[in-house]
């Protein structure tokens, strides 16, 4: 087998080694809650008054149907099964299979954080460090002031800032994915959802109202995800712009008079694009846990409704908290196996090193 072809395998058994290792923590963790609690969120919601015998015999049928009172590794192995029959598992606080659930919010999630990552932090953040570490001086400092302020707040303080000054003093910018005609807009028959993601269903049916509404309630979350990579990006940019300037091959080619846009766009940039394109993917992987956080504050009704859903009675939803997670997990994981490969296709430096055994 040919060596990079190897070094492809050994990253992606990785994965599902990982997902094993962490799902057994997190099932254990469900399990030290008492199998009474953990059966009371199936109990089904009514009116009638049952008395004590009435509740104690649904009680032990619920413990019965879903192998509550099996061993750990019993209960393990039935929710391993809802993991590749493709529901993973049923949601009592859903009231509905986890799996449909997850992807039915993923559009959501998935809008807010390609277009911060797209949009805002890799253009915004190659552009800010390569100016600042090129162009020394005011600029230099005005964007060191500008990142360390954005990285010393919290995102969820971020974001109540932004509500408060740019929906509840300005007016500018709403929560929530659209203003309430066009939610009901999207609604109908006639408007085609193929991705579910608002600016591209809105510009697939030529509805630039909707692309544009859907623009102002995405500008305060895509701003309170993205300032802080953006930062992060810029900084690491910067630094390896800073190393480039003090090599040979920069000073001889400014000794030749060839202009200095020339030697920074077609030399520079591309000697510094695989640090930045690493910390690009790791910023990629924060986003993943740090949208839940916006999109809550936010109310964008994406994945972490399921968590908050899931946790809201007080009473622990296993199969919601685990495919939650799961699914959390599996995505960065899939990020960092394709960041190793991008990395090691690009990078000749580091091509022979990656794909050692």
């Amino acid at each position: 087998m040919p060596p990079f072809l190897q070094f492809l395998v050994r990253r992606f058994l990785v994965i599902p080694l990982t997902l094993l290792v962490i799902t057994m923590l997190l099932y254990g963790g469900v399990m030290l809650t008492p199998v009474e609690a953990r059966a009371q969120i199936y109990m089904p919601n009514t009116n009638a008054k049952l008395t004590e015998d009435q509740i104690a015999k649904l009680m032990g049928n619920i413990i019965e149907r879903y192998h509550l009172h099996e061993p750990y590794l019993v209960q393990y192995s039935y929710w391993v099964g809802t993991f590749f029959d493709g529901t993973w598992g049923y949601s009592p606080s859903l009231n509905e299979q986890v799996l449909p659930a997850l992807l039915t919010r993923t559009p959501a999630t998935a809008e807010l954080t390609l277009f911060s990552l797209l949009f805002i932090i890799i253009p915004f953040g190659l552009y800010a460090g390569i100016i600042a570490g090129w162009h020394r001086g005011y600029r230099d400092s005005i964007f060191q002031s500008v990142a360390f302020f954005v990285t010393s707040i919290p995102p969820f303080i971020l974001a109540l800032a932004f509500l408060v000054i740019f929906y509840i003093n300005l007016g500018w910018f709403a929560p929530e994915r659209l203003g309430i005609q066009y939610s009901y807009e999207v609604t109908k028959d006639t408007f085609a959802s193929p991705t579910g993601m608002l600016l591209v269903d809105s510009l697939i049916n030529g509805r630039y109202d909707i692309f544009i509404d859907t623009l102002r309630h995405l500008a305060m979350p895509a701003l309170t995800l993205s300032l802080y990579h953006w930062a992060t990006l810029a900084r690491i940019t910067r630094s390896a712009i800073i190393t480039q300037r003090r090599k040979e091959y920069i000073i001889s080619a400014q000794a030749r008079g060839i202009p200095a846009g020339r030697v920074l766009w077609r030399h520079v940039f591309r000697n510094i694009l695989v640090p930045s394109l690493t910390s690009v993917g790791l910023s990629a992987a924060s986003l993943i846990t740090g949208v839940y956080v916006v999109e809550i504050i936010y109310n964008l009704n994406g994945v972490s409704e399921i968590i908050t859903t899931a946790m809201f009675s007080g009473i622990p939803d296993a199969p919601a908290i685990l495919g939650f997670a799961v699914y959390s997990v599996l995505v960065v994981l899939i990020l960092m196996f394709l960041l190793d490969v991008i990395q090691a296709v690009v990078d000749p430096r580091i091509h022979e090193d990656m794909i050692k055994p």
